[in-house]
């Protein structure tokens, strides 16, 4: 798709009124968006529009798609990237919703709350969405971690490194991420304060685990891990501390 041709969709997108049932949803079931400000609310809504626009979300597994699973799926997407570009989920291709409290990863053969996938499918636990919008303060949260992922895939590959914004944040990056991913692994009390151990996995779920506790524990994360917050607030454009 043409940038310019692009560009002029989504600004015609973003002309359309906002529909009347959105915000008052995410006041009601999004704690997150009722802790940003109202730029930042404005801001959601309008992305939100042309998220929704631009990648399906499709229920599964007998779930009927209702606005409610729309909506509050498609801004958990559009919550990272409000300091960031819409283009970094270019590789996702849609948003499967599963009515089921665990999903099998065929893959891998596991039991999962949501996986990722390599081609741009990002498949949802409905009831583990609904879990960490309402659990807005305790590190986890499903869709974040798996947006996360569909972050880190912008630039072709799961590696723990996503897109960032210029060639020479890459080396600062590797080090911090790696020296924490090195400390969660050899279970660091300080950083298992805030970061889950399934960070210590693997690189790529050490870069989503970090996502949730920067989205979610924000003030711990930088007060337990500075440099690593400093990372993700350079990589996100969003500082979640400075409002906790």
């Amino acid at each position: 798709m043409f940038a310019w041709w692009r560009a002029r969709r989504r600004n015609r997108i973003r002309e359309r009124p906002i529909p009347a049932t959105w915000r008052p949803l995410l006041q009601a079931e999004a704690p997150f968006f009722r802790e940003l400000s109202a730029d930042r609310q404005a801001q959601l809504l309008s992305d939100l529009a042309v998220f929704l626009d631009e990648h399906g979300i499709v229920a599964a597994g007998g779930l009927e798609l209702t606005e409610e699973i729309r909506v509050l799926v498609g801004a958990s997407a559009v919550r990272l990237t409000l300091g960031l570009d819409l283009d970094h989920y270019q590789r996702l291709t849609e948003v499967v919703v599963y009515p089921y409290e665990v999903i099998l990863d065929a893959d891998h053969e596991r039991e999962l709350l949501g996986v990722a996938h390599r081609h741009g499918t990002v498949v949802l636990s409905w009831p583990a969405v609904q879990r960490g919008l309402r659990r807005p303060h305790d590190g986890h949260d499903t869709a974040v971690h798996e947006f996360a992922h569909a972050l880190d895939l912008a630039d072709g590959s799961f590696d723990g490194a996503p897109a960032l914004r210029a060639s020479d944040h890459y080396r600062s990056w590797a080090h911090v991420l790696g020296e924490h991913f090195a400390r969660l692994q050899q279970g660091d009390p300080a950083l298992l304060a805030v970061l889950r151990p399934y960070g210590g996995t693997e690189p790529p779920e050490m870069f989503a685990v970090a996502t949730e506790a920067f989205f979610e524990r924000p003030a711990a994360l930088r007060r337990k891990a500075p440099e690593l917050y400093a990372e993700l607030q350079r990589f996100y454009g969003q500082d979640p501390a400075a409002t906790r």
